[in-house]
């Protein structure tokens, strides 16, 4: 009975799969951590404030989704989007409804997010 480099390391199968499964993630639009982190920001602070309750992350292939529950089994009543193929265009960024009105598009996360962050559009 041998073994074989796979069997004698077992870490060895797992780094297979981890860069086989790292192949597929680079075709997908995500939030880097900078937007991801002002936008967790914001949900924390409407968390805080009662308003929303539940959020959901979606990387699909040719946009990434933030999208805000009120409640967990709602439509969502807020969605962030980020596109890059409007990128030189009317900007990347956008915020959306839950009617799939689009309230915000622009090039700066921070500015698009204006639309749904009262307390700094007050100030």
């Amino acid at each position: 009975m041998s073994l074989t480099p796979e069997d004698a390391d077992p870490s060895g199968q797992r780094a297979v799969a981890h860069s086989a499964a790292a192949n597929v993630q680079p075709n997908r639009v995500t939030f880097n951590r900078i937007e991801l982190h002002r936008i967790l920001n914001l949900y924390g602070r409407m968390v805080a404030d009662g308003e929303w309750r539940d959020y959901a992350i979606d990387f699909l292939k040719d946009r990434a989704v933030f999208s805000v529950f009120r409640r967990a089994s709602e439509v969502p009543i807020y969605r962030i989007e980020k596109d890059p193929r409007l990128a030189r265009k009317q900007g990347m960024y956008s915020v959306i409804s839950a009617t799939g009105l689009i309230l915000r598009r622009g090039h700066e996360l921070e500015r698009v997010l204006l639309v749904i962050d009262r307390k700094l559009a007050v100030v």
